[in-house]
């Protein structure tokens, strides 16, 4: 990152060369990828991009006519800004939606839209964030889920994992397997032709079955999350058991923990005396 750098008109490493630009961050990122998107269509190549934002992300500033609409509905500048920053972020997608479909890339392009972490702290925050025009608190939503980013807890793992392939999945189907970040390279691989995979290397499994049969057969297993969150110059194995977490497609064991996700998926009730054998096994 370049001294000084703000979220407007950055100076951004390019090729090797520090450039100075215009325009928002977020909106920067995405232009610059449909510019090389385009320039690798037109010499008719087959492409894969990764296109990564700094966003949401404190200190929360997003343009200001991403914000207005959330301090008009009662939100704190903060939360606006966190807020404004997520909705820039879905128009950003629509503009790249729909240059895939104008340079009719769309039938012969997988686009995944898919987040690091659960709900951060900062931003969205915890309870109160603005006050509506009626008088009443506001609240953070978190779907219920237990935990925010940081945390080894549901609402601190799970992320949005949106796929779009027109003609190849069917739109508005909701898979609820469990699945995770190390089933992608397996999934594009395996949509890519790629017969066989660096043994030992690569633990994910290829989730085409699902994209083409939300319902399809999909064998149980465990998941492995590690808060890794140690100081420079503490030793990490120190951490190894201070912010772990096993899933598997029923239960959730955090520390020594166990819930049922199917009855309990808030985690409000602690069930690993009731199964002693789960608990063990995970």
């Amino acid at each position: 990152d370049a001294p000084g750098n703000k979220y407007f008109n950055p100076t951004i490493r390019h090729n090797g060369s520090f450039v100075k630009t215009e325009g928002y961050c977020t909106d920067l990122f995405f232009t610059a990828g449909m510019g090389w998107i385009k320039k690798v269509k037109d010499e008719g190549k087959p492409f894969f991009a990764y296109i990564t934002t700094n966003a949401p992300h404190g200190p929360f500033i997003a343009p200001p006519s991403n914000t207005k609409r959330f301090t008009d509905l009662g939100f704190s500048a903060k939360t606006a800004g966190f807020y404004g920053m997520i909705e820039n972020i879905d128009e950003n997608m629509g503009r790249l939606m729909e240059k895939l479909d104008e340079w009719k890339l769309n039938e012969n392009t997988l686009l995944i839209f898919m987040s690091d972490n659960g709900m951060t702290g900062g931003g969205s925050g915890r309870g109160k964030v603005g006050t509506s025009k009626d008088g009443k608190p506001m609240e953070a939503y978190n779907a219920n889920m237990k935990g925010q980013k940081g945390s080894p807890d549901e609402g601190g793992v799970r992320v949005p994992f949106f796929a779009r392939w027109p003609g190849k999945i069917k739109a508005g189907g909701e898979v609820g397997h469990l699945s995770a970040h190390i089933d992608l390279l397996p999934t594009l691989a395996d949509i890519a032709g790629v017969d066989k995979l660096p043994e030992g290397q690569v633990e994910g499994r290829s989730l085409v079955p699902l994209l083409k049969n939300p319902k399809a057969k999909w064998k149980d297993r465990h998941l492995f999350t590690q808060v890794a969150r140690w100081r420079t110059g503490s030793e990490p194995t120190d951490h190894m058991w201070k912010g772990f977490a096993v899933r598997n497609a029923r239960y959730r064991l955090v520390g020594n923990s166990l819930y049922d996700m199917k009855k309990d998926p808030s985690q409000k009730t602690d069930v690993a005396s009731k199964h002693p054998e789960v608990l063990k096994s995970m």
